[in-house]
């Protein structure tokens, strides 16, 4: 993972991106970058200022609305980033599974088959793995039980979604909960301020993203 932005680039990107498409997502990149980074920090295989950097880019695509994965991928490949670009695509898709009903998703049919054969010809790496970790980790209020983020998502894109590839999704990203946590000899919520607080003390609608 060489080709990355720096943190200011990456904060930079961020910055416009929010400007141009406000809202709760904004603050949920933020927290998914500083899970990423806690956890990296105790991983032996990942940078945290890598893993902080990417957690702040993996959602930039939504400059332009909910074709984030695409744009953010397009994007970051223009400007010279094709390891900060796969992330906008892989952090979607824990075991590669698709639940996107893309019928109903924004996209060209170029664009849905980009993604499908990105995926089926890239191996992930521990990069994509823990941002996909991150994602089910970092709302807009602070960091809660992946359980509370994967229901409010499915309650969100009701519709959206194919439920058996949904769950697969899910059983996905406990695997690499499960995978990480023997990296770091720990339970990755040890290592997030406040999960219980947000987890349990929230109002309705804050943490969606």
């Amino acid at each position: 993972m060489d080709r990355l932005p720096s943190i200011e680039q990456a904060e930079a990107y961020l910055s416009e991106a929010g400007r141009l498409n406000p809202g709760k997502w904004v603050d949920h990149s933020g927290y998914v970058a500083r899970a990423a980074q806690a956890i990296g920090r105790e991983h032996p295989d990942i940078d945290a200022g890598k893993a902080y950097a990417l957690g702040l880019i993996h959602d930039v695509g939504r400059r332009v609305g909910m074709r984030h994965i695409v744009e953010g991928y397009k994007l970051l490949n223009e400007e010279g980033f094709p390891d900060a670009a796969r992330i906008c695509l892989t952090h979607s898709f824990p075991g590669k599974v698709v639940a996107f009903d893309f019928p109903k998703w924004d996209c060209s049919e170029g664009e849905c088959t980009l993604v499908r054969n990105f995926l089926s010809e890239t191996d992930y790496n521990a990069y994509d793995r823990l941002l996909q970790l991150g994602d089910a980790l970092g709302t807009a209020a602070g960091y809660c039980l992946m359980e509370k983020r994967m229901i409010d998502a499915a309650i969100r894109h009701a519709g959206e979604w194919d439920a058996s590839q949904q769950f697969a999704k899910w059983t996905a990203t406990f695997s690499i909960k499960e995978e990480m946590e023997k990296a770091i000899g720990c339970s990755i919520y040890q290592l997030l301020p406040g999960v219980v607080e947000t987890t349990f003390e929230f109002s309705p609608g804050r943490i969606d993203s």
